[in-house]
């Protein structure tokens, strides 16, 4: 694998003459990579007024890249089985063709990493550049969930401290002991984010020094909550004792993995960090979650701009600008629901078309733009308007702000109600003034972090009798967990516990209990 490193430059006056072709042909080399990175640069900033953290670019080769893809994007991630189940899955799609590789892996980090495959072309490594080095730097650097919630300075260090750390759990404890909390952990990560901001943003880059701190005194430590046992509360009265657990707990608590990391009685310091380790990396990717249309989007509109001004400065010659309208036309294609690769709404090509149509409303709109889009309709300033976009909102609330009936129509998108208790569909929305919120409301519910992952929270602990952990999912619409998929994810709860474990499935609209789901911790597994 190599590298290069590139600082970021203040952005100056947009001076881009007609130039030499950048390259020629389909080979390239590390000096061709430096010309690209500064040719995109030179758009980027002054004409796009982008800003970004510096780029550090990796070559690395087919086989790595699979690699990655394995590691959920992380190729500095610590090792698991799972890992290696999809590096030979995805491998054996690749080498029969079936699979074709992405062209890039970036990492939201400071400096930000872009991987690149050594099998690219010129044209290709021109793209990834624009896409990832500017595209999604620049939206990793200003966008307020990533703000918020990730740490783009610490990551890479805390990366290699996970990697380290269990590295040595597994040598300590054994691969199996390791394993069976790691699967546990990955078992309930979508339940391990905090959804709310907390007083204090994790400084990653401290971990090491605070596991080690903790090591050094968990002799001295103890939690006074198992020491005693709340005496039995009179029935009807106010149990102030319960009250005080529950604070003490900070219950109800929808972090699950950070509740068993602080109140689980039976694991040992080395499982605690664990856990904090599997919340720390679902934490990282719980912004890249609810932002990949716009993420995704804002990144293609980026590079279309940039390879466009390229080809217009004579940066790139006609052939290779043919070579990047092929691959983005590909990027961007959205099946129809009859295509037989119909896999659901392409987030490319939703993020590109929303940005663009914006990008038109702004210079070139229409009277039905003017009415729905009073405050950026005829505005002439497209990428003030697309920055703003890209720093203040998230995928649900950018649909529901931002997707225009015009856009509707091409798109060609209808609300189908698909009701169970009923035998035919409904067709709950058409392309009239009320039809387009409608729709517009039901398509961003699609993207609604709210609604696509259930709500479970633990809500009391039975202290005084056999310390039982209950929980409740608070049901929407009806639709209730997967009987197996429950199961199999509260047995890895229990476990982690060390006692029975109890959730209630509760309807929000009235209060009643429809299904309860029970898991007895496994005494193998400590």
């Amino acid at each position: 694998m190599s590298s290069a490193t590139f600082g970021a430059r203040p952005a100056g006056p947009a001076v881009i003459a007609k130039t030499t072709p950048l390259f020629t042909g389909n080979d390239w080399d590390f000096d061709t990579i430096r010309r690209i990175h500064d040719a995109c640069e030179a758009i980027a900033g002054p004409e796009l007024g982008l800003s970004w953290y510096p780029n550090q670019i990796e070559i690395i080769t087919a086989e790595q890249m699979l690699d990655a893809y394995a590691s959920i994007g992380m190729p500095l991630f610590y090792k698991h089985w799972s890992f290696g189940k999809h590096f030979a899955q995805h491998e054996a799609g690749y080498r029969r063709g079936l699979m074709g590789l992405a062209y890039e892996i970036v990492i939201n980090s400071d400096p930000c990493i872009s991987y690149i495959m050594e099998e690219n072309t010129a044209t290709m490594q021109t793209l990834v550049i624009a896409h990832a080095a500017f595209g999604h730097n620049h939206f990793f650097k200003n966008n307020y969930l990533f703000r918020q919630w990730t740490d783009a300075e610490g990551i890479l260090d805390y990366l290699e401290f996970a990697k380290t750390f269990i590295s040595r759990c597994e040598e300590r404890y054994g691969h199996n002991a390791v394993e069976a909390v790691l699967d546990a952990a990955h078992a309930l990560m979508n339940q391990g984010v905090h959804r709310y901001p907390r007083k204090k943003r994790p400084d990653l880059s401290s971990e090491q020094r605070r596991e080690r701190e903790r090591q050094e005194h968990q002799e001295r430590m103890y939690n006074d909550l198992w020491r005693t046992l709340p005496a039995k509360a009179q029935a009807g009265k106010p149990d102030p004792q319960a009250e005080r657990r529950r604070a003490l707990l900070e219950l109800p608590q929808e972090n699950i993995l950070y509740f068993l990391e602080k109140a689980a009685p039976r694991l040992q310091p080395w499982q605690r960090e664990i856990l904090r380790i599997v919340r720390h990396v679902a934490q990282y990717f719980y912004p890249q979650r609810q932002t990949k249309v716009m993420n995704e989007g804002c990144a293609t509109y980026n590079h279309y701009r940039i390879m466009t001004r390229l080809s217009e400065t004579g940066q790139i010659d006609e052939a290779a600008y043919l070579e990047f309208l092929q691959s983005h036309t590909n990027v961007i294609r959205q099946p129809t629901y009859d295509d037989r690769h119909y896999g659901g709404h392409n987030p490319y090509a939703i993020g590109f078309a929303m940005m663009t149509d914006i990008a038109r409303i702004c210079t070139e709109p229409t009277d039905e733009d003017r009415d729905w889009f009073p405050d950026i309709a005829g505005s002439g300033d497209p990428m003030g308007v697309l920055r703003d976009v890209w720093a203040n909102y998230r995928d649900e609330s950018f649909i529901a702000q931002f997707l225009s009936p015009r856009l509707m129509r091409q798109l060609r998108l209808f609300h189908v109600t698909d009701d169970p208790d009923k035998p035919e569909l409904r067709v709950e929305a058409i392309h009239d003034e009320r039809g387009y919120r409608r729709l517009r409301r039901a398509f961003a519910r699609q993207y609604d972090v709210a609604w696509l992952d259930p709500d479970i929270e633990v809500v009391d602990v039975d202290l005084e009798g056999d310390r039982k952990l209950i929980l409740h999912h608070k049901v929407l619409n009806r639709v209730l967990l997967n009987k197996d998929d429950a199961a199999r994810v509260l047995q890895h709860l229990a476990d982690l516990w060390g006692y029975d474990v109890l959730m209630k499935e509760v309807d929000t609209a009235t209060g009643t209990v429809l299904k309860e789901h029970t898991a007895s911790a496994r005494p193998t597994f400590f």
